[in-house]
C-alpha cells in the first residue's frame, strides 16, 4: 500500500474504493488499540451493559400490549369516525342501551350454546339447558351492573326476551331472520328454514352487556374477571347434557394476548443452549491449547450483552415494549453468532498467513478484512429496521426500534468485546496454556511415560509432542474439491436455471394468492378458551356480519323533498352492495316518511317536520337515539344497514372499501362506521406500507452496496438477490398459511437486510478473485465463504427454531418467515448466484483482482 499505484488502480479508488479504503484504515487503527490494551474493551462493555440493563426496571411501565393501539393503523379513518359518533351520539347504558348503537364493542360476556349430537337447540331438553345456563349467569350482581333499557336489563338474546321461561317455540312458529320485529340473525345460528320459518337451529348466542361508563365501570370489569374465572366450573356443575358451551368476554382478547410473552420466556433458555452448543462445536479443536470453546461462549455472551444494553436503553427512553419485541432476542442471538464466526474465520486465516506475526498485526489484518464484511451486513440490517419504523403500525415501529438498536450494540460489542477476547485467547495460546484451566502445558522428558489419555487431554495428542496448527477446515476442503466443481458443471448449471425458474414461478403465483390482515383469533394462544368460541361463532353465526351505522354528518334540510330523495338514493346505493341485505335496513327517515300521511304530518314543512318527530318517538322510542337535534335544527342523524356473508379477510376488505366508496360518491355527507372497522382499517395500509418500506429499504441497500462494495457487478447481484428473496418469501409464506399483516410485515422488512448478507459475500469474492476462468473464480469464492455462509445460516435458524414450538401465532409466524428468509438467502448465496455468475465470464471483474486476491479473501 505504500508503493505507487497504476492509473487504473487510482481510478478504481476514486470511483469505488473511496469509502472502503478509509474504513479499512480505521479498523486497522481500532485493532491496534484493542490489541495493545484489551482489558478495557472487555470491562467497558460489561459495565455499560450492566448500567443500561437497569432500564429493565421500567419494563412494567413500558409494556404496551393494547391490541387496538398496537395492531391497527395509527391514523385509521375508523378511529376518527368513532370519535365523531361518540361526540354526537353518546351512549347511555344506564337507561337506553342498544347494542347496535354502541360506538365500541361494549363490555360484555358471551356464551354460545351449541346442541350436541346434531340436534336442535330448540328441542325441549336443549332449551331447558339454555334456561338453566342463563339463570346461572344472570345473578344478583349482574342484575346490578347490567346495561339497561326501559324494561330492565338488556336481554342476552332476542328469543329469550320474547319467550321468557316458557318452553321452546314450536317448529315453524318462528320466522327468520326477523320475527315480529326482533332480529334473530345473531341470536340463532345454524338455522334450517322452510319458507322463511325456522325448523331447527344448531346454536344460540347469549350476550350479557354491562355498563362500561360511570361509577359501575370498575365493578363491571371485576364481574367479567369473575365470570372468566368461574364459568368453566359452573358449566361443569350444571351437567348440561344437550348443549356444549363456549364463552368469551370483551376482556378475553386482550388478556389472552398479554399472556403471549410469558409463554415464550422458557424458550429463551433452550435457544441459548442450542446456540452455545452449536458455537462450541463449530469452534472445537482437537488441541487443548487451540480449542476455542471459551471464545465461542464469549461470542454468544456478546449477543446477550447487546440485547441487555439495547433493550435497557430503549426502556430508559420510554419506547413501548410490545409483545412482538419478544421475538428480537432470538434473532439478535443468531446474527451475533454469525458475526462471531466471521471474525474467528478471518482471525484463523490471518494466523495461517502470518503465524509468527505479533498480535497487533494479526488483529489489524483480521479487522481490515472481517470488520468491513460485518459492517456491510450490519449496516444493511440496521437500515432495514430503522426504515421499518416508518409505518402506521406501532407494534412494527417498536419492534424495529428495539431490534435496530440491538444490532448497533451487537456490532459495537463484536468490534470491541469480542476483539479483545480474541487477543486474550491468543495470548493464552502463545503462553501454551490449557483452554479450560489456563494452566501451562509443558512437554518435558518426565512426561514420556504418561498415558495416551493424559497426553491427549493435557497436550492435545497421544504423543508427547504438542499439537501443531491445524490446516484447512474440512468444510473448506469440501467446498473447494467437491461442491464447487459440482455447481460449476455445465449440466448442473442448466439444472440450476430450471430450478430457479420453478422457484420464481412458484413465488410469483404465491404472491398473487397472498391474504391480507391479522385474524384476531391469532392473537391468542392455541389452547386458549377463545379459540373454540371463535370456531363456533364462525361455524354458526357467520351469515350475518356487522350491522353498520350510516351517519349523515352535517345538518341538511330533511323537510326538503329533494334532500330526502338524495338520502334515499344514497341508502339504496349502499344497499345494492353485494354484502348488504336491503331487507334488513333500519331507517328512521323511511319510517317517518311512511308514517307522515297516516298521522297527517306535513313533512315538507320544517316546523311540522320537527314537531312531528315526537309522534315517531312515541311509536319507536329507539329512533330518538338516532337523531341529534336542537330546538330548531337537526344536526346529525344515522340509520343502519345489515351486512351478510362477511366470512374472510378478503370480504372484510371489500366490504369496507365498497361502503366507503359508496358513501364518498353520495351527494349527502356520509360516514359508515362499525367498531370492527377499527381492525378492518389495516387492509387499507398494510400492502401500501409493506411495499413502501421494502422499496425504500431496497434502495438504501443498493446505495450502501455501491459505497462499500467496490464493484458495480457485485452490487447488481446484491440487488437481484434482494428482489428475488423478497418475492420468494412473500410467495411461499402464502403456502405456509401466513397472512400479510403487521406481524409478517416486520419479517419482510428483516428479509431485505438478510437477503444481502449471503449473496454480497459470494458475489464480491467472485469479482475480486484472481483466478483465470469464471468457474475457478466461483469455486474459490465458495471455498472461502461457503462454510461461513452455512455457519451463519445455521446459527440464525438455531436462534429462532424454538419459536416453531410456540403455541402462539405471532412467534410461529416469526419463525416461519425467518426460516424462509435464511433458507432462500442461503440458497441464492450457495446455489443460484455462484452458477449465474459463471455465465458472465470476466464481465465486471476487478482490474487489479490478482494483486488483491489475498487481501480480499474475506472470512
Amino acid at each position: 500500500m505504500a508503493g505507487p499505484r497504476d492509473p487504473a488502480e487510482r481510478c478504481s479508488c476514486r470511483n469505488t474504493d473511496c469509502v472502503e479504503r478509509p474504513l479499512r484504515r480505521l479498523f486497522e487503527g481500532l485493532a491496534s488499540g484493542v490489541a495493545a490494551c484489551p482489558w478495557p474493551f472487555v470491562l467497558v462493555p460489561l459495565l455499560l451493559s450492566g448500567g443500561l440493563g437497569a432500564g429493565f426496571l421500567y419494563l412494567p411501565q413500558r409494556e404496551a400490549n393494547d391490541i387496538e393501539e398496537q395492531f391497527t393503523p395509527t391514523w385509521g379513518p375508523a378511529k376518527a369516525e368513532r370519535d365523531f359518533v361518540r361526540r354526537h351520539f353518546p351512549p347511555n347504558d344506564s337507561e337506553r342501551f342498544s347494542a347496535q348503537r354502541l360506538p365500541t364493542e361494549g363490555a360484555y360476556a358471551a356464551l354460545i350454546a351449541a346442541a350436541t349430537n346434531g340436534s336442535s337447540v330448540l328441542d325441549p331438553a336443549a332449551w331447558a339447558d339454555v334456561l338453566r345456563l342463563n339463570a346461572t349467569v344472570h345473578d344478583a350482581e349482574y342484575e346490578r351492573l347490567c346495561a339497561r333499557t326501559a324494561d330492565g336489563c338488556a336481554s342476552p338474546n332476542a328469543l329469550l326476551s320474547r319467550l321468557g321461561d316458557a318452553g321452546p317455540p314450536a317448529p315453524g312458529s318462528l320466522r327468520f331472520p326477523v320475527n315480529g320485529g326482533d332480529f334473530l340473525g345473531t341470536a340463532l345460528g345454524g338455522v334450517e328454514t322452510d319458507g322463511g320459518r325456522v325448523l331447527r337451529a344448531r346454536a344460540l348466542k347469549l350476550v350479557y352487556y354491562l355498563r362500561e361508563d360511570g361509577p359501575e365501570a370498575q365493578d363491571s370489569r371485576r364481574w367479567l374477571e369473575s365470570f372468566l374465572r368461574d364459568i368453566s366450573s359452573k358449566v361443569a356443575d350444571l351437567r348440561l347434557g344437550s348443549i356444549q358451551v363456549t364463552y368469551f368476554t370483551s376482556l378475553s382478547r386482550q388478556q389472552e394476548f398479554e399472556g403471549n410473552t410469558k409463554s415464550v420466556v422458557p424458550l429463551f433458555s433452550i435457544t441459548y443452549y442450542l446456540t452455545i452448543t452449536f458455537a462450541v462445536i463449530s469452534c472445537l479443536r482437537l488441541s487443548c491449547i487451540r480449542n476455542n470453546t471459551w471464545l465461542a461462549c464469549c461470542g454468544v455472551l456478546s449477543s446477550g450483552l447487546a440485547v441487555l444494553s439495547s433493550f435497557g436503553l430503549m426502556l430508559f427512553c420510554g419506547v413501548p415494549f410490545v409483545v412482538t419485541v419478544a421475538n428480537a432476542p432470538f434473532l439478535i442471538l443468531g446474527v451475533g453468532v454469525d458475526d462471531m464466526f466471521i471474525m474467528i474465520a478471518s482471525w484463523e486465516q490471518s494466523l495461517r498467513k502470518k503465524e509468527k506475526s505479533n498480535v497487533k498485526s494479526l488483529l489489524a489484518e483480521t479487522y481490515a478484512e472481517a470488520a468491513l464484511s460485518v459492517t456491510i451486513t450490519t449496516l444493511t440490517d440496521v437500515l432495514a429496521f430503522f426504515i421499518g419504523t416508518w409505518t402506521a403500525f406501532p407494534s412494527v415501529r417498536s419492534f424495529c426500534l428495539y431490534t435496530g438498536t440491538a444490532f448497533v450494540f451487537c456490532y459495537i460489542y463484536t468490534m470491541t468485546f469480542l476483539g479483545a477476547v480474541l487477543v486474550l485467547n491468543h495470548k493464552r495460546e502463545q503462553g501454551n496454556r490449557h483452554w479450560l484451566t489456563c494452566m501451562r502445558v509443558d512437554v518435558d522428558k518426565d512426561q514420556a511415560e504418561n498415558s495416551c489419555l493424559y497426553n491427549a487431554c493435557c497436550i492435545g495428542s497421544c504423543s508427547r509432542q504438542p499439537s501443531q496448527p491445524e490446516g484447512e477446515h474440512p468444510m473448506t476442503v469440501f467446498f473447494k474439491k467437491y461442491y464447487g466443481p459440482f455447481v460449476t458443471n455445465k449440466w448442473i448449471k442448466l439444472l440450476m436455471v430450471l430450478l430457479y425458474g420453478a422457484y420464481l414461478g412458484g413465488s410469483v403465483y404465491g404472491c398473487t394468492q397472498i391474504r391480507e390482515g391479522i385474524d384476531l383469533r391469532n392473537l391468542a394462544n392455541d389452547d386458549s378458551y377463545v379459540i373454540p368460541y371463535y370456531d363456533d361463532d364462525e361455524k354458526y353465526f357467520s351469515t350475518y356480519g356487522p350491522r353498520v351505522m350510516v351517519v349523515i354528518t352535517e345538518s341538511v334540510d330533511y323537510w326538503n323533498e329533494s334532500v330526502r330523495l338524495d338520502i334515499e338514493s344514497c341508502a339504496q346505493n349502499l344497499e345494492n352492495i353485494s354484502y348488504v341485505d336491503k331487507n334488513l335496513s333500519e331507517s328512521w327517515l323511511r319510517v317517518y316518511t311512511e308514517l307522515a300521511p297516516r298521522a297527517s304530518i306535513n313533512i315538507n314543512s320544517k316546523t311540522d317536520f320537527l314537531n312531528g318527530l315526537t309522534i315517531l318517538f312515541r311509536i319507536l322510542p329507539s329512533f330518538e337515539w338516532d337523531i341529534n337535534k336542537t330546538q330548531d335544527e337537526i344536526e346529525v342523524t344515522r340509520f343502519f344497514i345489515q351486512t351478510v356473508n362477511v366470512t374472510s379477510a378478503v370480504d372484510e376488505k371489500n366490504l369496507l372499501n365498497q361502503l366507503r366508496e359508496a358513501a364518498k360518491q353520495c351527494s349527502i355527507p356520509l360516514l359508515v362506521y362499525h367498531p370492527a372497522f377499527i381492525y378492518y382499517d389495516q387492509y387499507l395500509v398494510i400492502v401500501q406500507n409493506t411495499v413502501q418500506n421494502v422499496l425504500i429499504a431496497a434502495g438504501a441497500m443498493l446505495v450502501v452496496s455501491l459505497l462499500l462494495i467496490p464493484n458495480p457487478l457485485c452490487c447488481l447481484w446484491v440487488t437481484f438477490a434482494i428482489a428475488s428473496v423478497i418475492v420468494g418469501v412473500a410467495g411461499f409464506m402464502t403456502f405456509w398459511d401466513v397472512n400479510l399483516d403487521s406481524i409478517s410485515m416486520i419479517n419482510l422488512v428483516i428479509c431485505i437486510g438478510f437477503s444481502v448478507d449471503f449473496s454480497a459475500h459470494i458475489s464480491y469474492a467472485f469479482v475480486t478473485s484472481g483466478e483465470s476462468s469464471a468457474n475457478k473464480r466461483a469455486i474459490e469464492a465458495l471455498s472461502l465463504l461457503g462454510y461461513p455462509v452455512v455457519q451463519g445460516a445455521v446459527s440464525t435458524i438455531l436462534g429462532v427454531v424454538v419459536l416453531a414450538a410456540a403455541n402462539t401465532y405471532i412467534f410461529r409466524t416469526f419463525f416461519k418467515i425467518m426460516f424462509l428468509v435464511i433458507l432462500f438467502g442461503a440458497l441464492h448465496g450457495l446455489v443460484f448466484i455462484p452458477a449465474f455468475l459463471t455465465f458472465f465470464g470476466n464481465f465486471g471483474r476487478s482490474p487489479n483482482a490478482k494483486s488483491k486476491k489475498l487481501e480480499l479473501e474475506k472470512l
